[in-house]
């Protein structure tokens, strides 16, 4: 996401920010808002009887756009969540290492 970073984005997160995404969630909901009005355009083009070409072009772009903010979600996910959980290590390090293969290979399969 090409934002300009704020001085909270600039600084490595801490548990008290909550989630990973948390410096970037306006950048995730402004890109998420935007593929709203993607479905809503392809909803559109299906009840105008658009040329199929057009909608599955649409559709393509949507796909990518999703798969884009999947990718920031778990680039900051493991830049924060795992990262935190591996330096404290132990059980819970492992359920997040877990945690974050599992998301992968989802995202894999789609």
């Amino acid at each position: 996401m090409a934002t300009t970073p704020t001085p909270a984005a600039t600084e490595a997160p801490t548990e008290a920010d909550g989630h990973g995404y948390i410096t970037e969630k306006d950048a995730y909901l402004k890109r998420l808002k935007r593929i709203e009005g993607q479905a809503r355009g392809l909803q559109r083009m299906v009840e105008e009887d658009k040329y199929c070409i057009d909608i599955l072009t649409q559709v393509s772009a949507m796909t990518k756009a999703l798969q884009a903010v999947a990718m920031g979600l778990l680039e900051d996910h493991i830049s924060h969540c795992v990262v935190d959980a591996a330096v404290a290590g132990g059980p819970e390090a492992e359920a997040k290492i877990k945690e974050a293969t599992d998301a992968i290979a989802r995202l894999v399969r789609s």
